[in-house]
């Protein structure tokens, strides 16, 4: 049973999960000029704030950790001796599934349970209601202690510490990444004084497709033409370099293109398919 709950981190996430008479603690109260702001959070949410991690965590039951990402270890490491026996320690850090395996090992030993939690959306305006994917051993657990909190969207990912964040991290690699490119390629078109008619293009040949059809059409094109695209897009990279737009991400994609070009490979039907196409070849390769 959920007795008390804690935060550990009270950024945008601390304050948007926070409900009044919850403790927290925040890195932040360590420092003399940002301690009078991060006090003036906690006395707005109404949370119980404490001084120290011991504090804050001296009673719990539930501990969210939503700390920066640079910091998750190091949190799961510093708080780890500090909590109950049976404490859930819910990581709701955007993190690597290894970093997150490392920082299982330091609560698991020090007799809480640890729990990798995705979150799979912004969280402001969705607070409680934001997605949530939860994995590890004692995922049901917390999911159950999640929904008592009041979280309205939690689904149970897998069995293993990683399984959530794996989602989460990969499916960074699309959202992001798509976040860069249209950086990159707006700021050029604004430059060259064609930013309408780019866009304009772009919604004339934008197809409505489900995800699985749009990468089975991508991995078809760039496993046939991959070379000669590659080729193209050296000139991309070259007139957004002549706009003074640095092209970072076009580099990878030309790298990306030339590589699966490279592999010779007749794109197969189906994306399971040319999946395992790709996967034999790169390891028939590296043989």
């Amino acid at each position: 049973m959920i007795d008390a709950t804690s935060l550990v981190g009270f950024g945008e996430a601390g304050q948007a999960f926070s409900r009044p008479g919850v403790a927290a603690f925040d890195i932040k109260t360590d420092d003399a000029a940002t301690r009078p702001t991060k006090i003036a959070d906690f006395e707005r949410a109404g949370v119980r704030w404490s001084a120290t991690p011991a504090g804050a965590l001296a009673q719990a039951d539930l501990a969210l950790c939503l700390v920066t990402a640079d910091q998750a270890l190091a949190a799961a490491q510093r708080c780890a001796p500090l909590l109950k026996s049976g404490a859930l320690w819910l990581d709701m850090n955007s993190v690597a599934p290894g970093t997150k395996r490392r920082a299982a090992v330091a609560v698991e030993a020090a007799g809480a349970r640890y729990v990798d939690v995705a979150v799979m959306a912004p969280v402001l305006p969705a607070r409680l209601a934001v997605p949530l994917l939860v994995a590890g051993p004692h995922a049901d657990a917390a999911a159950d202690a999640l929904r008592a909190y009041g979280f309205t969207r939690v689904t149970v990912a897998g069995p293993q510490v990683g399984d959530a964040s794996a989602i989460k991290m990969i499916r960074s690699v699309m959202v992001k990444g798509l976040e860069a490119l249209t950086a990159e390629c707006v700021l050029a078109a604004e430059r060259a004084g064609v930013r309408e008619a780019v866009l304009a293009s772009l919604d004339a040949s934008w197809k409505e497709q489900s995800w699985t059809e749009r990468a089975d059409y991508n991995l078809d094109r760039m496993l046939a033409h991959g070379t000669r695209r590659a080729a193209e897009m050296e000139e991309v990279a070259k007139t957004l370099a002549e706009l003074g737009v640095d092209p970072a991400v076009t580099r990878g994609t030309i790298q990306r293109q030339r590589a699966l070009g490279a592999l010779g490979v007749a794109p197969p039907a189906g994306l399971t398919a040319k999946l395992a196409a790709i996967e034999t070849k790169e390891e028939d390769q590296a043989a």
